[in-house]
């Protein structure tokens, strides 16, 4: 193997001499941040690129999960996924909300349409799944519970930007949808996120709360928080949104030559494709059975670090499993047996624009050993 480092995922970083025009540019017109000329052009960018009607851009992706939750001024309850980032849970914790753990799906590792029932009471207000690695929920049955028991329902997204459904954008579904654009992202502005909104009137609230819940120069109408982007981080993210479907395209290319090579591998198992999904290729998961395979996830964990390939067991822990969540009835590995068993085999194997396809081979070639 090459001495060369390989990580599970680097930021993609477009031409520095396509991004000084813009850095001029916010230092003649001196106005750094507060709804700069930058913002206000990714905002409508990114409504065109993404097939949305409303966007409002955040300083980073949790920050806009909280504020999510606080625009729809969520409460009691809210069922989840213990198979995700923290930041997911962070967000109810912050709010006051006691998070509720849903097991996930064998086959999509998302949360289980068919276990959310039996964890609603009186005091669920909403639920918070989340599109893992990008690929979609069940989202027409999960619309089909919210509605039926009038719960809210708000879509951790930070994976899923350009992620469509039928031709359409996962971040129509439910009433708000939360996207990242960290660097570790497909699409990213160093740091950032937004919040995805249906009509103006949440557009609004968004953005006073977003902003110290200032409606005015004089007038603070709620408790709000600032989360703003500044003209950086929005100019970043214009030259970014240039080169993102070829990002997704090599990405693409990189998915498709580990499914050749891996496929049939005996206890390494992949992930199957969802029809009518245009994806975005965010990770490349695959699920390390020892008994099959020969080798527990950890051992190949390590013997890929050892090749400097780093590659990540995420997410392992589950959130469930952290002190601050593992006393809750619902953090119990009883409750969450699927979640516990694909937290301690998953891999997410590199995979991001720049990384070459020889070296693919190469990793390939020592997992297939």
């Amino acid at each position: 193997m090459s001495k060369k480092t390989t990580f599970v995922t680097q930021p993609y970083l477009p031409p520095l001499e396509e991004f000084i025009p813009y850095l001029e540019e916010i230092w003649q017109n001196k106005w750094l941040t507060n709804n700069g000329q930058f913002h206000q052009q990714l905002e409508q960018a990114l409504c065109d690129y993404l097939g949305i009607k409303h966007i409002s851009l955040f300083s980073n992706g949790t920050l806009a999960l909280i504020t999510a939750l606080q625009t729809n001024k969520i409460n009691g309850e809210v069922i989840t996924t213990p198979f995700s980032f923290v930041a997911s849970t962070h967000s109810l914790w912050w709010n006051g909300i006691k998070p509720v753990f849903c097991d996930i799906e064998p086959n999509t590792f998302n949360i289980d349409p068919d276990k959310i029932e039996s964890l609603i009471t009186p005091a669920t207000t909403a639920i918070m799944p989340v599109h893992v690695y990008g690929n979609p929920c069940n989202v027409h049955k999960i619309k089909e519970i919210a509605d039926t028991y009038g719960l809210q329902l708000i879509y951790d997204a930070c994976h899923a930007f350009a992620v469509e459904i039928n031709g359409e954008s996962i971040c129509n579904w439910g009433d708000l949808s939360v996207l990242s654009f960290h660097a570790t992202k497909v699409y990213n502005t160093f740091e950032g996120g937004a919040i995805v909104s249906h009509d103006e009137k949440t557009k609004k609230r968004i953005d006073y709360l977003k902003n110290f819940g200032f409606a005015g120069e004089t007038r603070v109408i709620a408790p709000g928080i600032n989360a703003k982007m500044n003209e950086v981080q929005a100019a970043f993210g214009l030259l970014q949104l240039k080169y993102v479907d070829q990002a997704i395209e090599k990405r693409k290319n990189i998915a498709e030559m580990y499914r050749e090579n891996l496929a049939g591998r005996d206890g390494l198992i992949l992930l199957n494709d969802f029809p009518n999904v245009k994806h975005n290729y965010a990770y490349f998961p695959v699920l390390i059975r020892k008994n099959e395979y020969g080798k527990s996830r950890d051992e190949v964990y390590e013997l890929l670090k050892k090749n400097n390939i780093y590659s990540r067991r995420y997410f392992y822990p589950l959130i469930s499993q952290f002190p601050v969540y593992n006393s809750l009835e619902s953090a119990s590995i009883r409750n969450l047996p699927v979640a516990t068993k694909i937290a301690e085999q998953v891999l997410c194997l590199p995979i991001y624009p720049e990384l070459s396809l020889s070296t693919v081979e190469d990793i390939c070639s020592l997992l297939n050993r």
